[in-house]
């Protein structure tokens, strides 16, 4: 857990990244898999799945729909369908609308049977977050299949059709396998910005260079699009090794970092548009725009697109929503020697009435960053899915 053009958005949707095209045979049948994925039971603890397969000639196979828990998984269906009608898988493509599983639960691996189908080909539009059922196309890919999957193989229309089928699902699946880090730099008295919305800087060099470092460590650095509007932060990740860094804190990078700096994905949450102009964006095709205000909508689109450790960076109405959901696992917040005494503060009303309720840490570390201290600390439980720590 530690582990990271496009048409208009909906409502819960991202503002998409470049996208790979499929063959025209294997985008048609990702569509059919995505119409059989439906027929089958959205109130049930599995995801609905659908899966065709594809001759190399791009005819169809067979066809299979996961029907509910304890019936067979979409590929094992379609493999059935296709032995009905008396086809024969070997060299043909598997298109299934989630990554084929790899765990053994009350059926066989998904990954398994399709290698064992002789299947040449594997593509899927979601990744499977789970931890324990995740990374069945790594497997195949292991076996020698071509395998292609996620946003960025299949295309983002079709990735985020797949993901508003089962996002309820797919949410509380990512959940675990993404790790929140909650960075704040703040005043004595809880500011992150004066009176006048004047916010740099409230920390010295060195605390903004650790950060830097920690950025440079995850799949994402994420903000809302008011921290966008209003402050148009470029969210690099520009670690220099300036003196007074401590190489051992818990965030710092590892050695033998590769020599082309590591890009994380930004990420701008919310709903108003981000200018055409913003720093944000970039032009390396690395920003991403997530339509929604629910926390685990946003982890799902991100660990769709891979991301399995993420900094989330304001302003304080993402902050607060994060820590209401109970979707934060570690703190970062670096403390200046400056008092303000008016100005947003960097937490908003968390729902705690009395001090029983409040919201509980366990400090990791402590550390001096020139003038200012920076406090690391995880979730008091230990379990990140159970709300308030």
């Amino acid at each position: 857990m530690h582990d990271p053009h496009p048409p208009q958005p909906a409502a819960a949707g991202t503002a998409p990244l470049p996208a790979t095209v499929l063959p025209a045979a294997e985008h048609a049948a990702l569509r059919r898999a995505l119409e059989l994925a439906a027929r089958g039971p959205a109130d049930t603890p599995n995801p609905q799945v659908g899966c065709v397969l594809l001759a190399p000639d791009g005819t169809t196979l067979g066809e299979g729909h996961h029907r509910g828990a304890g019936t067979p998984h979409a590929e094992a269906d379609a493999l059935a369908d296709a032995a009905a009608r008396g086809h024969d898988p070997r060299g043909g493509t598997a298109v299934v609308t989630l990554e084929p599983c790899r765990h053994t639960g009350r059926t066989g691996p998904c990954a398994r049977a399709l290698r064992e189908a002789g299947v040449a080909r594997v593509v899927f539009a979601l990744p499977d977050p789970g931890a324990a059922e995740g990374g069945g196309g790594a497997e195949l890919a292991a076996a020698g299949i071509d395998v292609a999957g996620g946003p960025a193989a299949v295309g983002e229309e079709l990735a985020e059709s797949a993901l508003d089928l089962i996002g309820p699902w797919y949410a509380r699946a990512a959940r675990p396998a993404v790790h929140v880090i909650l960075k704040t730099a703040t005043t004595l008295d809880g500011r992150v910005a004066a009176a006048d919305s004047t916010s740099r800087w409230i920390t010295g060099p060195a605390a903004r260079e650790h950060a830097h470092r920690v950025r440079a460590g995850v799949d994402a650095i994420v903000v809302g699009t008011g921290t966008v509007l209003a402050d148009d932060p470029a969210l690099t990740a520009r670690p220099t090794g300036e003196p007074g860094i401590a190489p051992g804190s818990p965030s710092a990078l590892p050695s033998g970092e590769p020599d082309a700096p590591h890009r994380p994905l930004r990420v701008a949450v919310g709903r108003r548009p981000v200018p055409a102009t913003a720093r944000i964006r970039g032009s390396d095709g690395r920003f991403l725009q997530v339509t929604t205000h629910d926390p685990a909508l946003v982890i799902a689109h991100l660990a769709a697109r891979g991301v399995r450790r993420l900094v989330l960076e304001g302003g304080p109405q993402l902050a607060t929503a994060f820590l209401r959901a109970g979707a934060v696992d570690e703190l970062h917040a670096y403390l200046a020697p400056v008092h303000l005494g008016a100005g947003a503060a960097a937490v908003g009303d968390l729902g705690v009435t009395t001090i029983g309720e409040a919201l509980r840490w366990r400090t990791e570390h402590v550390e001096r960053l020139g003038e200012d201290v920076l406090l690391i600390a995880r979730t008091a439980t230990g379990d990140p899915a159970a709300g308030h720590p």
